[in-house]
């Protein structure tokens, strides 16, 4: 029996444009492509000739399950030859790829990583604000608040705290309680915060303040976000705090003429 190959790819923060060569050129050459929610519609249709499947995968509503998404990988290597799993941001971050890839493996199917922009990056990108900085940052942690059903709870919140900057995926929902929860663990309340929705895209948002006011920032953020954390964010977010008192300062009255 001749056996396809599985592509997992990053589809990267949403931009077409950010989508790497290598991605782009196996997109249009494959046969089937099993796509997450979050990918953008434009980056599917870049696959011209691939039969397109739809397998969930959003935080917060329904999804297939993922041994059932390992089993369509599985049968699809056995009849096509290049086999597309398309995944928002990179695959190998929060992406549940090592569960593909010991289940492909285990069938003696070959795979291969395609790497993509990550959120964390792109909303570093789209802030203006490197996540490392002489004097200031030289660590970076990547958590998320959310756990499996069945799985340990992480020490999210103490990762956060050993690091100098810290990227929250997957938490806007929660975004109360992260801030309770870390200011409850000894981070300070004045710590600056960012709330980045929809990297790279039209409709991209930037909200920067401080920790305590973390769940206002959050409200009404839709789409892919995340949460930023650090030092690193004070200047830029003093700076935007200038810009609204700007803006919200009444104009001042112009002299009538008599």
């Amino acid at each position: 029996m001749k056996v396809g190959k599985v592509y997992l790819i990053g589809a990267g923060p949403g931009a077409r444009d950010l989508l790497t060569l290598r991605a782009a050129n196996l997109l249009s050459r494959a046969d089937i492509v099993f796509y997450d929610a979050l990918v953008n519609p434009e980056i599917v249709a870049l696959a011209e000739r691939a039969e397109k499947v739809s397998v969930g995968k959003r935080c917060g509503r329904h999804s297939t399950a993922q041994a059932f998404i390992n089993k369509r990988l599985i049968d699809a290597a056995r009849k096509h030859r290049v086999v597309v799993r398309l995944k928002g941001g990179d695959p190998m971050l929060f992406g549940r790829a090592q569960e593909e890839i010991d289940a492909l493996a285990a069938a003696g199917i070959a795979v291969q990583v395609v790497p993509g922009i990550t959120a964390a990056l792109a909303s570093s990108a789209a802030l203006g604000v490197s996540l490392t900085r002489r004097g200031v940052s030289r660590s970076v942690v990547f958590v998320t608040p959310r756990v499996g059903p069945g799985e340990q709870p992480s020490d999210w919140i103490g990762s956060i705290l050993r690091a100098d900057t810290a990227v929250v995926y997957m938490g806007v929902g929660e975004a109360r309680a992260i801030a309770e929860a870390l200011i409850a663990r000894g981070l300070a309340p004045d710590t600056p915060v960012a709330v980045v929705g929809d990297a790279s895209l039209p409709a991209e948002a930037l909200r920067l303040g401080r920790l305590r006011d973390l769940a206002a920032l959050a409200e009404g953020v839709s789409g892919p976000a995340t949460i930023v954390i650090g030092e690193v964010l004070r200047e830029r977010a003093a700076h935007a705090a200038r810009q609204a008192a700007a803006a919200e300062a009444p104009s001042r009255a112009l002299p009538q003429r008599g």
